[in-house]
């Protein structure tokens, strides 16, 4: 049976960048790659954006579109922005369901607007966690420099504690090791896991979970990857931007995403490991400040697609 190599894309709120920045990567996108692509939005502000961006669409484009972008504006979120952006995620996961599609790259959505218009999750992880039956996810954060992935993720500080289990960062090693190895082709990555506490507890003297929690996640071995840890968190996302690993656990968000965005901002993409599908993303937001001005940087949309068609190919390959 011949592997599924469809790509499809979600235009995200289509009152914020959306539609600029998948304007703007259809643009660059090399015709093999269009002929796998589908579009999953509206075609009114999906030609606004490319008009703002002084590109033109390509005239093989394949476009899903729902009919429900009427009478929106660029930087004016509202409830219709909200049920369309949903509406376009949901059209694409029930094709990728359906085995349609080998991928999802999605353009940034507004959780504010889309809760507002119905939806139930917290973002597009968890979403596409539960409509295709995932059990164990996590966000990985790909960029030239850094490659991050989120133990937890969307948590208060006050709760990532409670959070935090062996089993759980043992997940992520996993996922990460076994990414690393079939999406990004790194045959035998260094692995390092930043501890929860400075200094990596100190001993017990700064705290006990590096020692009780992190630890046993890195027992036993997964060769042929090698496991380091727990890091001392103030000196271990140096360690990699310099090459000593090839990509860190970190234990909650602003842990790892402060380092990501600071040095991989605009080239940093957000994959979702662990779903029977491709997921990447911008790792940006809607920049509803900027919208429709044509002044959006494309580059992380333009990077997620690529990643996206580099994973694709890679798991095609195997099958």
């Amino acid at each position: 049976m011949k592997a599924v190599t469809k790509v499809g894309i979600t235009l995200g709120d289509p009152a914020g960048i959306g539609p600029e920045i998948v304007a703007a990567a259809l643009a660059t996108a090399s015709r093999e790659w269009r002929s796998r692509i589908t579009v999953y939005g509206d075609r009114e502000p999906l030609e606004r954006g490319a008009r703002a961006m002084r590109v033109d669409l390509p005239s093989d484009l394949h476009l899903v579109e729902s009919g429900r972008a009427e009478g929106i504006t660029p930087g004016s979120p509202n409830v219709s922005s909200g049920a369309a952006q949903v509406h376009y995620l949901e059209t694409a996961v029930a094709a990728a369901a359906r085995h349609e599609l080998a991928a999802i790259v999605t353009a940034p959505i507004s959780k504010t607007w889309a809760r507002r218009a119905g939806f139930e999750f917290l973002g597009h992880t968890e979403m596409l966690a539960a409509r295709l039956g995932a059990r164990d996810v996590a966000m990985f954060f790909v960029g030239p420099k850094l490659r991050v992935a989120l133990a937890t993720v969307h948590r208060p500080l006050a709760e990532v504690v409670s959070d935090l289990s062996t089993d759980r960062v043992r997940g992520v090693i996993e996922l990460v090791v076994d990414s690393m190895i079939r999406d990004l082709g790194v045959t035998a990555p260094r692995i390092g896991v930043v501890g929860l506490n400075p200094h990596a507890g100190e001993d017990g003297l700064l705290g006990d979970e590096d020692a009780d929690i992190i630890a046993p996640a890195l027992d036993p071995p997964i060769p042929p990857a090698t496991l380091v840890g727990p890091l001392v968190p103030d000196a271990a996302f140096r360690d990699a931007v310099h090459g000593r690993y090839d990509a860190l656990i970190a234990m909650y968000h602003d842990q790892g995403l402060i380092p990501v965005k600071l040095v991989d901002f605009e080239e940093s993409v957000n994959v979702t490991l662990g779903l029977p599908i491709v997921r990447t993303s911008p790792d940006h937001g809607t920049a509803y400040d900027i919208a429709g001005q044509g002044i959006a940087r494309s580059v992380s949309m333009q990077r997620a697609l690529a990643l996206a068609f580099e994973m694709v190919g890679r798991r095609a390959a195997v099958k």
